[in-house]
């Protein structure tokens, strides 16, 4: 039998609101007393379910990824028409990167800024987490190239990196800029260089 109460709480649920503080906070800027308000967790569960702050943040950090990319697999099905797939995955960057909720940014992108120089962790994630992003969309681009729908001499994997890079900036810029139809014109622009 194992040793102890047993949990009395929602991992998942401890998780997730773990992440939004973070999120609103970024890592340095969150508490222990932040996150033990945002859980409702005593110190003693929140370090016998996750270790300490930097185990919980993984965890949060984990979950942001693992949503994120279910969400561009959804997008991007393979079932679908593949170009048709990254317009809706590039519009739905565009209402994120819009409004009020865009001043929260994109906590993987925070969050490269504030710990992946110096902490190996995160850094593995986040590289594996933009390597995924450019992997799905490369297959994407290609399924397209196939579909001929792309412009003559468009390398998938090219084109893959530029959006990860353009859709992840704007996600800095709206930070302090959120607008929507100079967002909207800069993807159509993009879109309009590669697809036919």
């Amino acid at each position: 039998m194992p040793r102890g109460r047993p949990r009395e709480f929602d991992t998942d649920a401890a998780i997730e609101r773990a992440m939004g503080v973070f999120w609103s906070s970024g890592y340095n800027g969150t508490s222990l007393p932040d996150l033990l308000e945002a859980t409702k967790l005593s110190r003693g569960s929140l370090y016998a379910a996750f270790g300490d702050k930097h185990g919980l943040f993984l965890r949060a950090l984990d979950r942001y990824i693992d949503d994120s990319l279910t969400r561009l697999d959804t997008e991007l099905d393979p079932r679908k028409n593949a170009l048709a797939g990254i317009r809706v995955c590039l519009a739905g960057y565009v209402e994120r990167a819009s409004g009020v909720g865009a001043r929260r940014g994109c906590l993987v992108v925070a969050t490269a800024m504030e710990l992946a120089g110096h902490d190996t962790e995160v850094e593995q994630r986040i590289r594996r987490f933009f390597k995924a992003m450019e992997t799905r969309l490369t297959s994407a681009l290609t399924r397209a190239r196939a579909e001929g729908e792309l412009v003559d001499g468009v390398e998938p994997a090219t084109v893959a990196r530029l959006l990860v890079c353009l859709v992840e900036g704007m996600r800095v810029v709206s930070k302090t800029s959120s607008d929507r139809s100079a967002s909207q014109a800069v993807v159509q622009t993009l879109i309009d260089r590669f697809a036919k």
